[in-house]
């Protein structure tokens, strides 16, 4: 005779709360890694308009840089770059037998140097924006 789980209701969401640092870490892993997916495929396209010419790859890339909300797109592929390179780093450490019981302090550090490059970032990513260069 088999045994049955009940996993609750799908729109359980107080069951998140339940979640440790390694499953927050795997769950950020994919979705970071989703995301560089869909920036390879977004990256292609753009780079795309390049085969209607110069001017016409230029004035995609400007017109697209002038954006404020490509702009906030840019900083958030770094975050998920950074964060997924890090945990990346950690998950390679971890398969080697490196830091074993330090799983949980090494995912809060991923979390904690991802912010802080991000947040040194945003100065650089927002600059130019409104003036015509």
């Amino acid at each position: 005779m088999s045994q049955s789980y009940d996993r609750g209701a799908v729109e359980d969401f107080g069951r998140w709360t339940e979640f440790s640092a390694g499953m927050w870490a795997w769950i950020l892993h994919k979705f970071t890694g989703w995301v560089l997916v869909g920036y390879l495929f977004t990256h292609i396209a753009v780079l795309s308009s390049a085969m209607q010419g110069g001017a016409v790859y230029t004035e995609t890339i400007q017109t697209l840089e002038g954006l404020f909300v490509v702009r906030v797109m840019e900083v958030g592929l770094l975050a998920a770059a950074v964060f997924h390179i890090l945990n990346g780093i950690r998950l390679l450490m971890v398969d080697l037998g490196i830091g074993l019981e330090a799983q949980d302090r090494s995912f809060y550090a991923s979390l904690v140097i991802t912010g802080a490059i991000v947040v040194a970032s945003v100065p650089t990513f927002l600059s130019g924006l409104g003036g015509g260069a």
